[in-house]
């Protein structure tokens, strides 16, 4: 006998799936999920958070057991490195970080683009260009850091070596914006809701914004990302899942309230007007318009170009991605 409680977690998964236009009964056609558990990446990061707006979906794919697995309280490790360290099953993870790591042969998978851009560059005082930080004083919270590579590839972009032409300095992220502020350093890359809180105190000024900066903008900056073993026991219970978060982010891009008040619930975001602008912002619902495979090629170029991996793009692709399930999906969530 059904419980009160799978049935109402049917019920909203079925009635977000309608309000959507999608099709419930294709998922209910497929063999349920090989695993009732899955477990997501919670972050302060607010790019996340289609992760959140879809744990009604993923109960309704037949996960019982969904749980949030918390940085830092939960976990002292990062994406992507996280879904190997068995704390996580499926997270958003940026390109790049992937790129890089698989070069390092870590077992990871990327199953879809997500959105075009939540990263942006600050510079203070006297830096009005990312040119102008040749000999300057960048802050990242440890070496080949989210934070490290991409302020590389944003240098590179204007001519600039990012070995020999910035001065790098390793310091927690709360050090390095006071830094900023007192003229201490003279850049430092962050995402939503840092950023917001930065330019809510007048703290530096942005210098690349992926969201609407090309060629960045034109490349998917996440990507939900799986272990390669998780993927290859589970691939009922991956698709399932990914089915799940493409729906949260369709939901978040045209009904971003919902997404807000997500993240005013886990209490990831202090206030719902700052986090609606953030959703809002987001270039949720355009994961159909990008090819992800095209924005590994891009990242795995610049990367190689930086000197911050040796694989040619062609074997990240071939041994870091698995194009499948979005594939099928894209024809399925076709609404």
């Amino acid at each position: 006998m059904i419980s009160r409680r799978q049935f109402m977690n049917g019920a909203t998964a079925a009635g977000v799936a309608g309000s959507l236009g999608l099709r419930p009964e294709l998922a209910a056609a497929e063999p349920p999920p090989e695993t009732p558990k899955l477990s997501l990446f919670e972050n302060p990061i607010l790019c996340l958070t289609p992760q959140y707006v879809a744990e009604d979906l993923l109960r309704g794919e037949g996960f019982t057991d969904v749980r949030y697995v918390n940085y830092p309280r939960e976990t002292r490790t990062w994406a992507p490195d996280v879904l190997v360290s068995g704390d996580v099953d499926v997270s958003f993870s940026f390109a790049p970080t992937n790129v890089l790591r698989l070069d390092a042969g870590m077992p990871i998978v990327m199953l879809a683009g997500t959105h075009n851009g939540c990263v942006e560059l600050f510079g203070g005082v006297g830096v009005k260009s990312t040119r102008d930080l040749k000999g300057k004083t960048v802050a990242v919270t440890e070496m080949r850091s989210d934070q490290h590579i991409f302020t590389s590839m944003f240098v590179a972009h204007v001519g600039l070596d990012p070995q020999r032409d910035i001065n790098w300095i390793v310091r927690p992220f709360d050090q390095s914006v006071s830094l900023l502020a007192s003229g201490g350093i003279d850049a430092v890359m962050t995402g939503p809701p840092f950023s917001d809180e930065m330019r809510a105190k007048r703290i530096g000024h942005v210098l690349v914004n992926t969201t609407t900066d090309k060629p960045w903008s034109q490349h998917v900056c996440c990507m939900v990302t799986a272990s390669q073993e998780f993927v290859r026991r589970y691939p009922v219970a991956t698709k399932r899942a990914l089915r799940a978060i493409l729906k949260a982010v369709d939901l978040c891009a045209r009904e971003p309230a919902k997404g807000a008040q997500a993240l005013t619930d886990k209490r990831l975001a202090s206030r719902y007007d700052n986090a609606l602008r953030t959703v809002k912002e987001m270039q949720y619902g355009r994961w159909r318009e990008y090819d992800p495979e095209a924005s590994v090629r891009f990242y795995s170029l610049w990367l190689r170009d930086v000197g911050m991996i040796k694989s040619a793009p062609q074997k990240i692709i071939a041994q870091g991605t698995d194009w499948r399930f979005l594939n099928e999906l894209k024809k399925e969530l076709k609404a």
